[in-house]
């Protein structure tokens, strides 16, 4: 079977869809003939949607994601102003109302985050929500026992990234590990999967990225992320599925303050070849 069909009163032959498919997988042999699969190509497609996305008179249909379950693109997204004006306004949030977020508004913030890009289009990322804040809080705790043993062994390395003065910062009531936010949100996959690592990263990302629109508040948590790796503690907390491995996480929440302006930053050392 074919993997789309295409309307034949829509289409325009413009060629689109062939330029645009990842796997190379759409032919079109002439101006009066549609646009169709090469052989063997069913195996190669990655259900990525391009095809489907870059029709412009919504002419072709996967038959896993018909034209009629993609949302139309009608706003301009082409604005730099705008794009640096969004970007450039994000912030790392470290202070927190003790308000909890509720899941509904979560669960759309993840839904936004799940559309990140991943390699050939695996999709390998699964979700964990520590909603409970006395749960956030004793995870934190676990990662401050990580930097004691990590203190102990290894103390320039662990004074390099000021663990030291964490662990001081926690004894006096100052949470600098997962900042007393009510939430935290990780991405998982099997730990073998090749594509899961940039696929978390870029996901926290978007999620990041997202918060604002939501008024939510994040900020990666690099700490978690590296103790979860390698204090099986903190994984028996954590509780992730058999086999699988934590590619990236973020604490979540309303903040405290609102930011009005931009700081500067380095320029950029471009090198040209």
């Amino acid at each position: 079977m074919n993997l789309f069909t295409i309307d034949g009163t829509r289409c325009t032959r413009c060629g689109a869809c062939v330029d645009e498919c990842p796997a190379r997988i759409i032919a079109l042999a002439d101006r009066q003939s549609l646009p169709e699969t090469v052989p063997g190509g069913e195996e190669l497609c990655i259900s990525c949607g391009h095809c489907v996305a870059v029709c412009p008179h919504g002419a072709l249909s996967l038959h896993a994601m018909p034209v009629e379950d993609c949302t139309l693109i009608t706003e301009r997204t082409d604005d730099p102003a705008f794009a640096e004006r969004f970007l450039r306004s994000r912030r790392s949030i470290r202070s927190y109302k003790k308000q909890s977020v509720d899941k509904p508004t979560i669960e759309r913030l993840i839904d936004i985050a799940r559309h990140a890009p991943s390699g050939h289009n695996s999709q390998p990322l699964e979700w964990l929500v520590v909603y409970d804040q006395d749960k956030t809080r004793d995870l934190a705790g676990l990662v401050v026992e990580w930097m004691r043993a990590v203190l102990r062994d290894f103390p320039e390395q662990a004074k390099a990234v000021h663990m030291d003065l964490i662990i001081a910062g926690w004894e006096m009531g100052i949470d600098a590990v997962l900042r007393g936010a009510p939430h935290l949100v990780l991405c998982h996959a099997p730990k073998d999967n090749m594509m899961a690592r940039p696929a978390g990263t870029i996901a926290i990302a978007y999620l990041e990225l997202a918060a604002p629109s939501l008024g939510l508040g994040s900020c990666c948590s690099g700490f978690f992320d590296a103790a979860l790796g390698f204090y099986p503690p903190l994984a028996e907390a954590v509780g992730l599925p058999q086999g699988h491995a934590g590619f990236g996480s973020a604490i979540l929440g309303y903040p405290r303050h609102r930011y009005h302006r931009m700081p500067r930053r380095n320029p950029a050392k471009i090198t040209w070849k």
